[in-house]
């Protein structure tokens, strides 16, 4: 009898553990396809059964909004911090920065990242660019990437891809008759299966479905499986075909990871967000809600910047939600940190705002609008700076639009509308923000940051 008492403070002591134990993290982010390309959110050309579970299972946010392309929709969803402060090339993060994995390896995280990296400054060739070990200083322990020091000339990222894993640089030859996309997500399942009995963050960057368009393991049939096979074709409609069966096969991958986490018995401590960087390829128009909606990568449309947002934390979330608000992409670094109790300090980024409460069915503190600073310094893309709510947008030209019942920003209310309170909010933010520097493209000498600059107001209040 005298046992009980010491059974009870063991299993009560058991208990407290379990319960301060730190979810895992897995954060998923396609790249180049946005929300008319997935079923739960309304696209009639393709089937992702694995995502629509995701989000029966959890929330679906309908208003994620990321940057116009993906280096500064990485580095801004990397660091937590607008544009304004840390963006300066295409294809780089300021190895100075800090990440979020970084953050959590702190709080004693085993943290790994497989996908598309391109962060070195190899286009620019920065200082530094070879160097192997940036993702193990950005807060990485493990790898397995697509362009980290080897340029894109070198190798594309699907069929017998060129890869750099933990140091070690996978060839042509090593990969041969293997689809990257394979290779990296049997990579972070494996890290997982290693790692089960630590609290771990996996970041999956893919690289799917960033053109070129290419069969999948599922469509290629026995054509052949070599670097070669990396050659999109020229017809308009194999291309679209190709494009399709990318997005269903980032779907089996997404479910693959998934299946993982239910195979180790982690679920319910286990928290998997899926989004994207940018919107799709400019190439494509694809059926959505009865309507065509073509690709607007690079612009700064809803077709360029709205992305699709689940998340999911089975016994946590509730199941089969549709959220209305706001998400911007440097909310992720505080909900990670607030998820793995992390209380941020003054080196952490202040642009951000948790929405753990809504992961877990609370209110919170939703934002009452998203702020975009796009300067690409790449290509043909032109910037522009907007402040956004769900129904209304305005640029720092003037520019203001009702979205999304006008997708392609073509009625601008300015002359007739400005007096809404939405605009005098709206243009607050935008009074607020540093100077849009907006000229000059990957040749622009002037690159201008400005990292000590006042918070917008308050997100969740606009002054």
């Amino acid at each position: 009898m005298k046992l009980l008492p010491v059974l009870a403070l063991i299993l009560q002591g058991t208990c407290s553990l379990l319960a301060e134990k730190k979810p895992n993290i897995i954060l998923i982010m396609a790249d180049d396809v946005s929300w008319e390309c997935f079923s739960c959110y309304g696209a009639e050309d393709y089937k992702t059964p694995h995502l629509d579970a995701l989000a029966k299972n959890g929330i679906r946010f309908q208003h994620c909004y990321s940057t116009p392309i993906c280096t500064t929709s990485r580095v801004k969803l990397m660091t937590g911090k607008y544009n304004f402060r840390n963006y300066t090339h295409f294809g780089y993060l300021n190895p100075e920065e800090k990440t979020f994995a970084q953050l959590l390896k702190s709080a004693g995280y085993k943290t790994a990242i497989a996908g598309k990296w391109q962060l070195n400054g190899l286009s620019h060739n920065a200082p530094s660019n070879q160097d192997a070990t940036r993702p193990l200083k950005a807060g990485f322990d493990e790898y397995c990437l697509w362009q980290l020091t080897q340029p894109k000339s070198k190798g594309e990222r699907f069929w017998s891809p060129v890869l750099e894993q933990n140091g070690k640089i996978l060839t042509k030859k090593e990969t041969h008759n293997q689809f990257g996309p394979d290779i990296m997500s049997d990579f972070l399942c494996d890290f997982m299966k290693r790692h089960k009995d630590e609290p771990y963050f996996v970041y999956y960057p893919a690289v799917l479905v960033h053109d070129p368009f290419v069969p999948t393991p599922d469509t290629i049939g026995d054509r052949p499986r070599t670097h070669d096979s990396n050659k999109q074709p020229k017809d308009k409609a194999a291309k679209k075909a190709n494009f399709v069966a990318m997005v269903q096969y980032l779907d089996k991958l997404v479910g693959k990871i998934v299946k993982q986490v239910d195979d180790l018995g982690q679920l319910e401590n286990t928290i998997i967000l899926f989004t994207a960087d940018n919107g799709t390829h400019v190439s494509l128009t694809s059926r959505w809600n009865g309507q065509d909606i073509k690709g607007g990568k690079g612009g700064t449309t809803d077709m360029g910047t709205h992305v699709p947002f689940i998340a999911s934390w089975k016994g946590h979330s509730p199941t089969g939600q549709i959220s209305n608000d706001l998400i911007d992409f440097t909310d992720f670094y505080p909900t990670l940190a607030q998820a793995a109790g992390i209380e941020l300090g003054k080196e952490d980024p202040i642009d951000g705002v948790s929405f753990l409460p809504q992961l877990l069915g609370k209110k919170g503190t939703p934002r009452d609008w998203v702020f975009c600073h796009y300067q690409p310094y790449w290509g043909r893309f032109k910037g522009a700076q907007f402040a956004r709510t769900q129904t209304h947008k305005l640029y720092r030209d003037g520019r203001f639009y009702k979205v999304p019942g006008d997708l392609k920003e073509e009625r601008n209310l300015a002359p007739t509308e400005s007096n809404l309170p939405a605009h005098t909010s709206l243009a607050n933010v935008l009074k607020s923000a540093p100077p849009a520097t907006l000229k000059g493209g990957n040749k622009a000498k002037e690159r201008p940051v400005y990292p000590e600059s006042k918070p917008l107001g308050n997100p969740a209040t606009p002054e």
